[in-house]
């Protein structure tokens, strides 16, 4: 398995529960973009946390100093963070633990807590991997995923909008679940994949991507090649959601929970609203790019024309 050195736990949000334990985290320093999970994950064990925001480079912007128990929870969006700058905010803040769920093939910077999630990158329905110099000191009971596996084998026979609501119950079963062993299905399937080969289709179908839509793209990526989506920010990105639902183009809001935390003037807010990830995962070739290229370019200059007419 590719981490096969990390702990192997059943989701992300056990990697969370798992530092909590082992290293007594009181408190957490949380990005205002972020996934809701990880915020219920910090009211479940009572973890305080405070929210600060990220920057026009998906950078963090935090300039105070953790107090004692508190640590700074990174989120590395689309694999923008590089090894670097979280070695540069290691010394800086000591205390912090990276997010690596978007950035499935950027290795971990020694000495710092990172996890990882299988389920954005793999065809499981589960797991995760946690990189951290602390073991748990009780056992652990392990998980099983045989019976959340239907919805992942009827996407490969049929449609996936007709296991749609399957996957959402899946993604969902994980609140309340306790911290566990990583399944040894999910185990057993992460050894039969191509790592490399998924690595390379992944960045090439990014670079496509931002090859032909770069100059149109608000937000300022690096030369980094990423391999979770691509991070198209237009105006009027949820309206260009909605129609290129018409395409065939299914596009995921990451994470609609911000707009309720944020006002529509923060930069989150905005980010939450109007990036597009755009999928570049291993199904897709050159072709299946250049479909999604024509249909948001046709999108935008339609948009773009009906606010000039009005």
């Amino acid at each position: 398995m590719f981490h096969d050195s990390a702990v192997a736990l059943n989701c992300g949000r056990s990697a969370l529960a798992y530092l909590w334990e082992t290293k007594k985290i009181q408190k957490l320093y949380l990005p205002y973009f972020l996934c809701d999970s990880v915020v219920n994950e910090c009211k479940k064990l009572k973890i305080d946390y405070q929210f600060y925001h990220v920057g026009p480079k998906l950078e963090p912007l935090f300039a105070e100093s953790s107090s004692e128990g508190a640590w700074l929870y990174l989120v590395n969006y689309y694999g923008q963070l590089s090894n670097e700058e979280i070695s540069r905010l290691k010394v800086q803040y000591d205390r912090i633990i990276v997010d690596n769920a978007q950035s499935y093939f950027q290795m971990p910077v020694e000495g710092v807590d990172t996890l990882y999630t299988c389920r954005k990158y793999f065809g499981v329905a589960d797991g995760a991997f946690l990189y951290t110099d602390t073991q748990l000191e009780r056992p652990l009971e392990r998980d099983e995923s045989h019976e959340r596996m239907h919805f992942l084998l009827g996407r490969f026979e049929r449609s996936a909008s007709e296991f749609y609501s399957e996957y959402v119950a899946n993604n969902d079963f994980f609140d309340n679940e306790p911290l566990k062993k990583m399944s040894r299905l999910t185990q057993n399937l992460l050894r039969g994949i191509d790592y490399s080969g998924i690595e390379k289709i992944r960045k090439k179908n990014f670079a496509f991507l931002h090859r032909e839509l770069g100059h149109k793209n608000q937000l300022c990526l690096n030369e980094n090649e990423g391999t979770f989506m691509y991070p198209f920010m237009t105006q009027n990105g949820a309206l260009i959601r909605k129609k290129l639902q018409q395409e065939k183009i299914y596009i995921p809001t990451l994470w609609p929970s911000v707009k309720e935390w944020c006002s529509e003037d923060m930069l989150e807010y905005k980010y939450a609203e109007d990036i597009l990830p755009l999928p570049i995962d291993q199904r897709y070739g050159e072709k299946d790019m250049m479909y999604i290229v024509n249909s948001i370019q046709k999108l935008v200059s339609l948009v773009e024309s009906e606010e000039c007419t009005q």
